[in-house]
């Protein structure tokens, strides 16, 4: 089982906290849920899945506060399927009369080197093995390519990214814990997806996740 690594950076960055809706205030550290969807960014098949191992923080933690305008409603589940069922119907929104400012707690120049390794699914064929998946990893991340350009937990926060094959330049020094994290989402039930946790802690800058179906991931 290979494990690879993924250096990112960017300007800035919002691991959101679930338990705080209205206002996005991120979490410390990057979540293994948003580091997973960077890999995915990367290689994404539906034969194996990521499976994140630990994070490293790479610049001191640093915070900004911004407030921006946002709509404050969407358009309504129900009022879809009626247009989807009748070809057509009412389903826009009107920004200038629905329109509330939002603050925002975001991390500011962050970087993060992230090491992961591939599991295969049930829809693995007989040809797909994790070395397989390993190397086209290895291979579009050194010559960055991606499926989508890779973000730090929303979307308007893209982040460069580079193959990380050596731990070059160390992680902060820094010991804390970071309270109970959102760990990933189990999708047993597609139409509705429940969240998991695990008690984050970081160690000399390192963020060791805890494997699937493992006591320390939390309902």
């Amino acid at each position: 089982m290979g494990t690879v690594g993924l250096e990112v950076r960017g300007d800035y960055a919002c691991f959101t906290r679930p338990e705080l809706k209205a206002e996005r205030v991120s979490y410390d550290v990057m979540t293994p849920s948003a580091a997973r969807a960077i890999f995915d960014a990367v290689v994404w098949k539906p034969a194996m899945r990521w499976e994140i191992e630990r994070i490293e923080v790479l610049n001191r933690i640093q915070w900004a506060s911004i407030r921006r305008n946002e709509v404050g409603s969407k358009v309504p589940v129900d009022a879809v399927r009626t247009a989807m069922l009748r070809g057509s119907g009412e389903l826009g929104l009107f920004a200038d009369s629905d329109r509330q400012q939002r603050a925002s707690l975001l991390l500011r120049d962050v970087a993060y080197r992230i090491w992961a390794h591939p599991e295969l699914t049930w829809q693995a064929g007989p040809d797909d093995s994790a070395a397989k998946f390993e190397a086209m990893f290895r291979r579009r991340a050194a010559q960055g390519q991606c499926v989508n350009q890779p973000y730090l937990g929303c979307r308007e926060f893209a982040c460069a990214f580079q193959l990380a094959d050596q731990p070059a330049p160390p992680p902060i020094s820094e010991t804390r814990d970071l309270g109970v994290m959102l760990w990933d989402l189990d999708f047993a039930d597609p139409t509705h997806p429940a969240p998991l946790f695990f008690r984050a802690r970081l160690e000399s800058g390192a963020l060791t996740v805890p494997r699937p179906g493992s006591p320390e991931v939390l309902r």
